[in-house]
C-alpha cells in the first residue's frame, strides 16, 4: 500500500534518534522544506538533570563525553550554512598529536600533519546540544523526547512509538522514515525485515572503562591542566592501552582499553592501585588514588563493536546511516565525523536528482525526482567507504598500543613526513588522507597501499645501492 499525502504540500521525513547525526540530519531536511519529526528515546538532554555528566544521566553512562571532531565532520557542519563549525570549533581543543608515555613516565610527542592539523576534542554533550537548538529554531521540525521505536510497517510508511512517559503507542506516516538510531538499531532491524540484507557484527575481546584526570587546583584558586592539553595522550601497553582527552573544564576524559580478562583480574582497590603503579605510574599522582578506585568501581564497563551492514535503503521509504548503518570502533576517531559525513553525501545525492521538498497530492510523490534511485545510489556509494573506515579503526587500535612505540613504525612515519612536505600531492599519509581531508575513505587505502609499495621499492633501491658502494668500497681497499 503506498502512502499517498492528502494535499499536495512538504514531504514528511520520521528521523529516529535525535543524537548528534540525527539532529544534523534534520537541520539539512528542515533547510530544504521537508516537514521534520524527529524522535528520541531518551529524555531531553538539555534538561539539567541531563546535561552535567555522563554519569548523571544513565542513559549516557556508557558513552565517552569527548568527540574527535576533523575536517570531515567540520564540512558537513559547514555545509549547513549556519556557522555551526565555527560555533562548535569554540566548544573544541585543538590536539596536535600524540602523547607517547612510557612505563618510565617519560613523554614524546608525534605529531599528526607536517603542516600543523589537528584534531578537536569536543564535548558529546555540548555539541549535541548546540544542534539540537539549531533544530528547535525551524518552524517545520518537532522534536519528540522519550519516544522509542517499536516497529515499522515501510510499505505502509508507517513507524509506530512507545511513549515512554506514559506508555502510550503512537503510529505516524512519513513519505521517508531515516534510521539514525545508533549501533543498536531498531530501524536497521526493521529494515532486515524488508531487504536481503548482508549484516555483521563483531566484538572485539577488549573493553573499556572511563577514567578522570581532574583540573589541576592552585593555591590562588584557579584551576589548570595537568598535562599538555593540545596532545592526545597514549599509554600505550602492547595489549592494552589508556588514552586521555581534554575538556573544557580542564580535566582530562581518560579511557582504559584492556581485554576483559584483565579487567576481571582486578577485583581489590589495592589490586588496581599496583595495576597502575606498575603500568601507569606517572597517570596515578594525576588521578588520585581515591579518585581511581571510585571511577574504575562505579564507572560501567563498555564494549567495543563493528557492525556492517548493505543494504542503506528500502525503495523510498527508509534509509540508515551514522552508527545505524555502520557502527565502529573508536579508535580513528572517526564514528561521529563518519556519520555527519554521511548526511553531506546523502543531501548532495538528494540534490543531484533533484528530490524535493513539496507533493503533489495525487500519489506521484517523486514527479521532481527519484528519491528511490537517489537512497540506491546513496547505499552503493557510501557503503565501500564505512567498509574501509571500520576496517582502518580495528587495524588503528594495533597501531595506537602497540606500533607507535616500534623504531620501524616511527622511522617509516619520519620519512613519510618528509616525503609528504616536499611532495604534498603525491605522498600524503594514510592519517592525513582520513582525518584532514575529504578523500574517499576506500580510495584512501588504495592509495597508500600504492605509497607502500612504492616506498618498499625505494628503500630496497637505497639498501642495494648501499651495499654495492659498500662493497666497491672494500674492494679498492683490498686493492
Amino acid at each position: 500500500m503506498q502512502y499517498v499525502p492528502a494535499v499536495p504540500g512538504p514531504r514528511r521525513v520520521c528521523i529516529v534518534g535525535a543524537g548528534p547525526v540525527g539532529s544534523l540530519a534534520a537541520i539539512y531536511f528542515a533547510q530544504r522544506g521537508w516537514w521534520v519529526d524527529l524522535y528520541e528515546a531518551r529524555p531531553d538532554m538539555r534538561r539539567p538533570a541531563t546535561t552535567t555528566t555522563a554519569t548523571a544521566n544513565p542513559a549516557q553512562s556508557q558513552r565517552s563525553i569527548n568527540l574527535a571532531l576533523s575536517v570531515r565532520g567540520l564540512s558537513a557542519l559547514h555545509q549547513t550554512g549556519l556557522g555551526l563549525d565555527a560555533e562548535i570549533m569554540d566548544l573544541a581543543i585543538p590536539m596536535r598529536g600524540r602523547m607517547i608515555h612510557d612505563l618510565a613516565g617519560q613523554q614524546t610527542s608525534q605529531v599528526y600533519s607536517v603542516f600543523g592539523y589537528c584534531i578537536n576534542s569536543v564535548d558529546r554533550a555540548g555539541l549535541n546540544i548546540k544542534l539540537l537548538d539549531s533544530v528547535e529554531a525551524f518552524g517545520n521540525v518537532r522534536i519528540h523526547f522519550n519516544h522509542a521505536l517499536q516497529t515499522c510497517d515501510l510499505d505502509r510508511r508507517e513507524a509506530t512509538f512507545m511513549n515512554k512517559s506514559t506508555g502510550e503507542h503512537l503510529t505516524v506516516q512519513a513519505d521517508l522514515i531515516v534510521g539514525a538510531d545508533g549501533s543498536y538499531s531498531t530501524c536497521r532491524r526493521q529494515l532486515m525485515r524488508r531487504t536481503r540484507m548482508d549484516y555483521t557484527q563483531e566484538y572485539i575481546t577488549h573493553g573499556y572503562r572511563e577514567l578522570t584526570i581532574p583540573p589541576l587546583e592552585n593555591e590562588d584558586g584557579s584551576t589548570d591542566f595537568r598535562m599538555n592539553r593540545n596532545h592526545l595522550h597514549i599509554w600505550p601497553r602492547h595489549t592494552f592501552m589508556m588514552i586521555a582527552l581534554p575538556n573544557l573544564d580542564q580535566s582530562f576524559t581518560c579511557t582504559l582499553f584492556m581485554p576483559y580478562e584483565k579487567f576481571e583480574e582486578i577485583t581489590t582497590e589495592a589490586e588496581l592501585v599496583a595495576f597502575f603503579e606498575t603500568f601507569f605510574p606517572d597517570a596515578l599522582p594525576l588521578m588520585g588514588r581515591d579518585r581511581l578506585c571510585v571511577d574504575f568501581f562505579t564507572n560501567p564497563r563498555g564494549s567495543l563493536m563493528s557492525v556492517k551492514c548493505h543494504p542503506y535503503h528500502y525503495e523510498d521509504k527508509m534509509v540508515i546511516i551514522g552508527d545505524a548503518a555502520h557502527s565502529m570502533v573508536p579508535f580513528y576517531g572517526q564514528g561521529m565525523n563518519c556519520g555527519f559525513e554521511d548526511v553531506e553525501v546523502l543531501f548532495s545525492i538528494l540534490d543531484q536528482h533533484d528530490v524535493v521538498a513539496k507533493t503533489t497530492g495525487d500519489g506521484d510523490c517523486d514527479r521532481d525526482g527519484d528519491l528511490a534511485q537517489a537512497l540506491a545510489e546513496y547505499t552503493e556509494v557510501r557503503h565501500r567507504d564505512a567498509v574501509a573506515i571500520c576496517d582502518l579503526a580495528m587495524v588503528n587500535y594495533i597501531e595506537m598500543r602497540s606500533l607507535v612505540t616500534s623504531r620501524r613504525y616511527l622511522l617509516r612515519k619520519t620519512i613519510e613526513g618528509y616525503l609528504h612536505r616536499w611532495f604534498p600531492r603525491w605522498v600524503v599519509p594514510l592519517y592525513t588522507m582520513v582525518s584532514f581531508s575529504r578523500t574517499p575513505y576506500h580510495r584512501a587505502i588504495l592509495q597508500h597501499d600504492r605509497q607502500t609499495r612504492w616506498l618498499g621499492y625505494g628503500w630496497l633501491a637505497v639498501t642495494v645501492m648501499a651495499v654495492t658502494g659498500l662493497a666497491c668500497v672494500m674492494r679498492r681497499c683490498k686493492m
